[in-house]
């Protein structure tokens, strides 16, 4: 990782970026436009793995937190690789978090905190965003979380 004051941060608060997810179909993970980056959906890869399974019945809230956390950090490795540094991210926009739930779980929003409370921790007051929580009775692969992000460049 490039030595700029994210990576910095990252090193303070002992994160350790997973490598960049490459696309499972026809599409690129991330597309910078203009001053906009756009990082597609992305899932919940644990170093080994996909975190699978239906938050509210296989998974409990916090593990569904868990996972929307590795798949925040999934976006910033994607980020990184397509930006070489994320100190060219000047700010989180919206976030469009999607949880695969089991019938009846609709504590989402707790859900996806995992990611947005990550974005926070990692780009301070820059990472606050908008954000969407919605539950899915499917997500690809049988993933926990599936998570998109939409960034301005610095």
């Amino acid at each position: 990782m490039v030595n700029d004051s994210i990576s910095s941060r990252l090193e303070e608060l002992g994160i350790v970026l997973p490598p960049a997810s490459k696309p499972a179909g026809t599409y690129v993970s991330c597309l910078v436009d203009g001053d906009t980056v756009y990082a597609g959906g992305h899932g919940p890869f644990n170093g080994s793995s996909l975190v699978c399974g239906k938050v509210g019945g296989d998974l409990t809230p916090e593990q569904g937190r868990e996972a929307a956390r590795l798949t925040g950090l999934s976006i910033l490795a994607t980020l990184q690789s397509e930006l070489e540094s994320l100190d060219r991210v000047g700010r989180i926009v919206k976030v469009f978090g999607m949880v695969n739930v089991a019938p009846g779980f609709d504590d989402i929003p707790a859900v996806i905190n995992g990611c947005s409370d990550l974005l926070v921790e990692v780009f301070g007051e820059a990472g606050r965003h908008t954000r969407s929580a919605v539950g899915m009775a499917e997500l690809p692969f049988g993933m926990a979380t599936e998570i998109e992000l939409v960034a301005k460049l610095a």
